[in-house]
């Protein structure tokens, strides 16, 4: 069943209005190529911190958390949200508490600016462990998901969206969260992490769909606006290949190892995804179960990957 979106009255929890503003149900976006990075660190036989392995992750997620809600704050401003009729809620549309009342635009931009000023200092403290690259990787996806959607830049509008969502979830995160570990950057959490990077464009994908209309009406020109549903649908199907074939590419050419290929088991998912895009592109109404199986495929793959670095060095 669909959940209700929130109003004045619900949540009647503070705490849970800050939570459910930051869209919680995609933070584990961040958290797995957290624990990827982690993963390839240990594969190398790099002795984990637990103390600074909690601490990127924490700080990953909530850097998400500020671009989350950043990013509702900037919807707002051009409108996009509030005109979006055809949204499939959590999904998409923002997290409308903007929308219903629930906080002002004022009140989202301070909450935003707030989280993502932890994040910088979370990483700040962990430079002394990764070295100054840690700050150039935490300046530069800090950066990605504040010009994402804020004037004058509003890369996702360009047609830029999927590209820094596939840099700043599956190789910026995977990269750092590694270097925290290691005091040194590696090449192995950047390939381990592309076909994740590419799971994850596809989420945002699939989310376009639904929000076409109100995007174009607004003036949001990503790929699913600039084309038409018929030819848009080859997108979503080009980049779950991509994801798959790219992972079992590296396994052949040995840049993963072997036990790597568990992480091609959510194929099916991706599958089951790419079938309904195909069928419903131009009747987004329908899309709510593709989504919901773009989110588990990303995330199995993520985790299972993550899982075949840890068997493997046993």
């Amino acid at each position: 069943m669909p959940v209700a979106e929130p109003t004045r009255d619900h949540p009647a929890s503070t705490w849970l209005r800050y939570i459910g503003a930051t869209r919680p149900g995609f933070l584990a976006a961040s958290l797995v190529p957290a624990l990827l990075g982690l993963s390839t660190a240990h594969y190398d036989g790099v002795p984990l911190n637990i103390v600074t392995a909690v601490l990127t992750m924490v700080g990953a997620v909530i850097a998400h958390a500020g671009v989350n809600v950043l990013n509702d704050y900037y919807d707002a401003l051009n409108g996009t949200d509030a005109i979006n009729t055809e949204r499939l809620y959590p999904f998409t549309g923002g997290s409308r508490f903007i929308q219903n009342g629930v906080f002002t635009p004022a009140q989202i931009a301070r909450y935003g600016t707030v989280l993502l000023a932890v994040a910088a200092v979370i990483g700040l403290a962990l430079v002394a462990a990764a070295g100054p690259a840690l700050l150039l990787i935490g300046a530069f996806g800090l950066f990605i998901g504040w010009a994402y959607s804020a004037p004058p830049l509003h890369l996702n509008s360009r047609g830029l969206g999927e590209l820094c969502v596939a840099i700043g979830f599956g190789i910026l995160i995977p990269l750092g969260s590694d270097a925290v570990q290691r005091g040194a950057l590696s090449a192995l959490p950047v390939w381990a992490g592309v076909p994740y990077a590419l799971l994850v464009a596809n989420i945002l994908y699939a989310n376009q769909f639904p929000d076409r209309r109100a995007d174009a009406a607004s003036g949001k020109r990503h790929w699913v606006v600039r084309l038409r549903p018929e030819h848009a649908r080859w997108g979503y199907a080009a980049l779950a290949a991509a994801a798959y074939g790219v992972l079992v590419a590296m396994v052949v050419g040995g840049a993963l190892p072997r036990l790597s290929l568990l992480a091609a088991a959510p194929a099916a998912l991706s599958a089951l995804a790419a079938r309904d895009v195909w069928a419903y592109a131009a009747t987004p109404a329908r899309l709510r179960p593709a989504i919901k199986l773009t989110l588990a495929a990303a995330f199995l793959n993520g985790l299972l990957l993550a899982a075949a670095f840890v068997i493997a060095a046993a």
